[in-house]
This record gives C-alpha cells, sequence and structure tokens, in this order.
C-alpha cells in the first residue's frame, strides 16, 4: 500500500509541470460553459439585477470604454481639419486683405493722374537755389527719389515749428522700416535777406538731420514760390537788422521721382495723418511709363 502511494506521488510530480500549462476546470465551470443560456427573463430585458448589482443595458454602455484605441487613430481626422480650416481662414483674410489695398492703391492713383491732368495748374519747374552746405540744388536733384517740400522762414515764431515737428515725425516713422521709400525733406526759405545758409543749417538741426535747407536771391525765391503756387509776401522798406514776419502759404508739397507733383498736405493735418497721407501715395505711386493693370492680375 505504502509503494502504491509513492508511485501516486511520483506520477503526480511528474505532471506538475503540465498542469500548470493548462488553465483548470471544475465541472461545475465546465458544466455552466456547455449549457445553452437560458432565454432571459422580462426582468433581466428591462434591465433587473444579475448576480446582485444591476445590469446596465447595452444601449447606455459607453462604446469604446472597454476597448483600447489605437493611438492617433480618432485625432487625425481632427488635425486634418482644424488644419484645413486655418489654412482656409489665412488664405481667405490674405486675398481680402491684399484686394482692400490694391483697391486704395488705384483710387489714390487715380486721384494723383486727375491733378495731374489736362487743364490742371502745374506744380512744380525748374528752379536753382543754394542749399545749406553752400552746394548748387536745382530741380533735377528732385529725380530718383520721394521729396516733401516746405515754404517758410526761420524766424516764424509758431506755424513753421509746429510744420517742422510734424514733418520731423513723419521721417522719424518712415525710416524706421528698411524697406520703406525714403524721403528728401526740404525746407526753402521765403526770407533769403536774413536766412543765410549757416543760419538754416543751425535752425533746422533743431528739428531733424535729414531735412535740407535751400535759399537764394530774392529772384531765385520769388520764382520758385510761383511755380509751386505758394504765396507769400515781406513787408516793404524794410531796414536791415529789422525784425519783420513774413506771410506765406502753409503747405508740405509731395513730388514723386520723377519731380511731378503728387498732392499737399496742409496744416489741418496731425502727424500720424500726415504720415498716412504719405505712405498711400508712396506705395501707390509706379512710373509715367507703367501700365497699372487691374489688382487681380498683379497676383500673377
Amino acid at each position: 500500500m505504502l509503494c502504491r502511494t509513492n508511485r501516486q506521488a511520483l506520477k503526480l510530480t511528474a505532471l506538475q509541470p503540465l498542469i500548470r500549462t493548462f488553465p483548470r476546470y471544475s465541472l461545475r465551470s465546465y458544466s455552466n460553459q456547455s449549457q445553452e443560456p437560458e432565454s432571459s427573463s422580462p426582468a433581466d430585458s428591462k434591465g433587473e439585477l444579475q448576480n446582485g448589482k444591476p445590469k446596465k443595458p447595452l444601449s447606455r454602455v459607453v462604446i469604446g470604454s472597454g476597448t483600447r484605441v489605437r493611438k492617433g487613430s480618432n485625432q487625425l481626422p481632427t488635425r486634418t481639419v482644424w488644419r484645413s480650416l486655418l489654412i482656409m481662414i489665412l488664405g481667405g483674410g490674405g486675398i481680402a486683405y491684399f484686394f482692400q489695398r490694391e483697391k486704395k492703391r488705384l483710387e489714390v492713383r487715380r486721384q494723383e493722374k486727375e491733378r495731374q491732368g489736362i487743364g490742371k495748374p502745374l506744380i512744380g519747374g525748374p528752379f536753382k537755389l543754394t542749399d545749406m552746405n553752400g552746394n548748387t540744388f536745382t530741380d533735377k536733384d528732385l529725380l530718383n527719389k520721394f521729396s516733401i517740400i516746405y515754404f517758410g522762414f526761420t524766424m516764424c515764431p509758431d506755424v513753421c515749428p509746429e510744420e517742422l515737428d510734424i514733418l520731423a515725425y513723419v521721417l522719424n516713422e518712415t525710416n524706421k522700416d528698411p524697406n520703406n521709400k525714403k524721403l528728401q525733406p526740404l525746407f526753402v526759405t521765403c526770407d533769403p535777406a536774413r536766412d543765410t545758409p549757416e543760419v538754416l543749417k543751425e535752425y533746422l538741426a533743431d528739428f531733424h538731420p535729414d531735412i535740407l535747407g535751400l535759399t537764394g536771391t530774392y529772384q531765385q525765391i520769388k520764382d520758385i514760390c510761383k511755380k509751386y503756387r505758394v504765396y507769400f509776401s515781406t513787408p516793404p522798406n524794410v531796414k536791415p537788422g529789422q525784425n519783420y514776419l513774413v506771410d506765406h502759404s502753409i503747405f508740405f508739397y509731395l513730388m514723386d521721382p520723377e519731380g511731378k507733383f503728387i498732392d499737399v498736405i496742409g496744416r489741418n493735418y496731425t502727424g500720424p495723418e500726415a504720415l498716412e497721407k504719405v505712405k498711400e501715395h508712396l506705395d501707390a505711386w509706379r512710373p509715367s511709363d507703367a501700365e497699372d493693370l487691374p489688382w487681380y492680375k498683379n497676383i500673377f
């Protein structure tokens, strides 16, 4: 009897690795699995208790709560949609901005042509003056650059300093961006008897280093004022050293790189308003031999 028991123990020891490999089933569990599922009672179909707990209907089970979704499978379509929407918004905004800018540019250009049209008074023309450095300055020096010209005098108590402050503001703002077109600022005196080159140089240094002062003989000043439609007058019978005021027009004259008149900026403009007007003309200008194409043709 003892030997038989030992032999059974040895057999169990030899079969132990195989027993661990296969799952354990009891007769009760096997019989439960092999039995056909009974038809559910009305109570079970309505979500009644199952094993002591409420049975959750399939319609209320969260889809995907028990399954593992592959990473990124649901994110790619969402990212693609948002990326497409962003591209459409940016593209539409860019086209709208370009359209508005070109429309405004063509309108400004049309107004410039109207001011230069037949029957309009010609503003500008040949002249010869002396700058504050003692060099000759003529209308040829207006070519290949935008110029903004102001007529005044250094003994002006308030108006000229205020206008020169506006000019300095415009110059500072346009010079901030190296891509902007540069302006050549000119100050033409209406009082050549007192405004010598040395006086102009010292006076204009208080406003902006780029402003170039121009003077000349009384006849030269009278000639350029007439061509630019500038009114000025000095008191008669002025004695040397006597203080007096000069009446003159208060305008900035904007000239294009071909030496042609573009527009005037009056005293009612603030610094930011004058800057905006100058930028509009700088962006809108095209050479006279260039064709003004419709805005949509500039895209291609």
